[in-house]
């Protein structure tokens, strides 16, 4: 009788995506420091959406204005975000995937996605992945193999770039032990910070806490959760459905703060059209309106209200949104607006 074969979880990540995208499309740029982000002007404002590992050396990091990573790194080449292209390049690498022989993909965004497959030697099915995508797209990748989603997801940090790297059950407290809580995927800094005020500070920690300490402190639900995170437990399978939007938002960082109310709501206007747009292609209504504001100099709010009933009309997903905002009672001027529209659910659930 032969074993039973293991399941195992891949996390293939791309590196630099954008910014290597960005390369096959101009091979000069090979090896020199490329910044992607906003219209790549860094007189607007706008943040890095990626940055080469050689920008990377220089301190840019994605989510920093382009005004400092330029400072950083003066010698960088700026370039616009190219959505369409990276959708395309994205597509192509998943389709890769798929053709994986047995294998189940969860797609977790345009430059990643978890790939479970039952196999005896995991480092070939990783190795043969990243052939398989350099040869079809051009493009590197990094794997994490795991047992779990979760230790897959970590490891793929200690192989990057193009590398590989396993995280199970085995070498789980070697690696991580003695790091600290937010060096778990799902543990952020305010996470942590409650998890401090508990005595709980490395990954360790968090695996020998009491779970009824957890429980009382972060929630019946949460502080389970994170009591098994810190053993670094999760799925040992993939959710391979299709992935089906519940929400379309848009949103715009304003080059001139907003001041007045003509502006604002010509602005919220402009938002809800292309919202709506959105939400007529996929078939489905709003039934809750999402407001972002962010006023100057850099202090976000977020605000929600449902429907009495949904809705196509962008009259009404503006309307909600001006009160959400008026109801702050905020006037400071503001340098972002975002309104997301989440629609009924399809026939059926997600």
């Amino acid at each position: 009788m032969t074993d039973p074969v293991e399941p195992w979880v891949l996390h293939v990540d791309l590196d630099e995506f954008l910014a290597a995208v960005e390369v096959l499309r101009h091979p000069e740029l090979a090896g020199r420091p490329v910044i992607v982000g906003g219209r790549g002007d860094p007189t607007e404002r706008a943040v890095v959406s990626t940055a080469s590992y050689a920008a990377r050396e220089h301190g840019v990091r994605s989510g920093m204005p382009l005004r400092i990573a330029v400072r950083r790194c003066p010698e960088a080449v700026l370039l616009p975000v190219d959505h369409p292209v990276y959708e395309a390049a994205s597509a192509e690498v998943m389709q890769v995937l798929r053709e994986v022989p047995g294998a189940r993909v969860q797609v977790l965004g345009w430059d990643e996605a978890f790939v479970c497959i039952e196999t005896d030697d995991p480092d070939a099915v990783a190795r043969a992945v990243q052939a398989a995508v350099l040869d079809r797209t051009g493009l590197h990748c990094s794997v994490g193999i795991g047992d779990t989603t979760v230790r897959a997801k970590i490891a793929t940090g200690f192989g990057k770039p193009r590398g590989r790297f396993v995280l199970v059950a085995a070498n789980w407290a070697e690696v991580m032990g003695e790091r600290p809580t937010t060096a778990i995927w799902g543990i952020g800094p305010r996470t942590s910070a409650r998890l401090a005020g508990l005595g709980i500070h490395t990954v360790a920690d968090l695996a020998a806490a009491d779970p009824d300490a957890l429980s009382a402190e972060l929630g019946p639900r949460m502080g389970p959760h994170y009591a098994a995170l810190g053993r670094g437990l999760g799925p040992r399978v993939v959710d391979d459905t299709p992935w089906v939007a519940r929400a379309h938002g848009h949103e715009t960082t304003y080059q001139r703060d907003l001041a007045t109310r003509e502006e604002v709501g010509a602005a919220l206007a402009a938002l809800a059209d292309a919202v709506v747009a959105d939400l007529r292609r996929e078939g489905r209504p709003c039934q809750r309106v999402h407001l972002k504001v962010r006023f100057a100099p850099f202090f976000t709010v977020q605000r929600s209200r449902k429907l009495p009933e949904p809705t196509y009309d962008p009259a009404v997903l503006a309307a909600t949104a001006r009160d959400l905002l008026d109801r702050l009672e905020d006037d400071r001027p503001i340098r972002l607006l975002g309104i997301r529209g989440e629609m009924v659910p399809p026939e059926g659930g997600y």
